[in-house]
């Protein structure tokens, strides 16, 4: 687990663009990723930055990784309602449509 590094980059001033443009944050549940790193995740959710857990799957068998992402969430503290990947389709429709309709503005 966590083999590789993290990438050297400023995650508040990631988080900052995300909440201006009103942008998801992934959080990738690879168990050699597992980033963005846990620590941040509370400075997005003060932000009403949304997390999405994702599993980074090149292969069906890599489904299962969700569950790291979840555990990793949970340690956060984040709701369903800050998870984009616990959207129903109708809310996951909606927040896409609002970003389409951000972009042609």
């Amino acid at each position: 687990m966590l083999s590789r590094k993290g990438y050297p980059v400023n995650h508040d001033s990631i988080i900052e663009a995300c909440a201006k443009h009103q942008v998801a944050i992934e959080l990738n549940a690879h168990p050699r990723r597992l980033d963005i790193d846990w620590r941040y995740i509370p400075s997005a959710l003060q932000k009403n930055v949304l997390i999405s857990i994702d599993p980074d799957a090149h292969a069906i068998e890599g489904f299962d990784d969700c569950k790291y992402g979840v555990l990793v969430a949970q340690k956060t503290g984040l709701t369903k309602f800050q998870n984009l990947s616990s959207f129903s389709l109708e809310q996951f429709e909606f927040f896409i449509v609002q970003q389409h309709k951000k972009r042609k503005n």
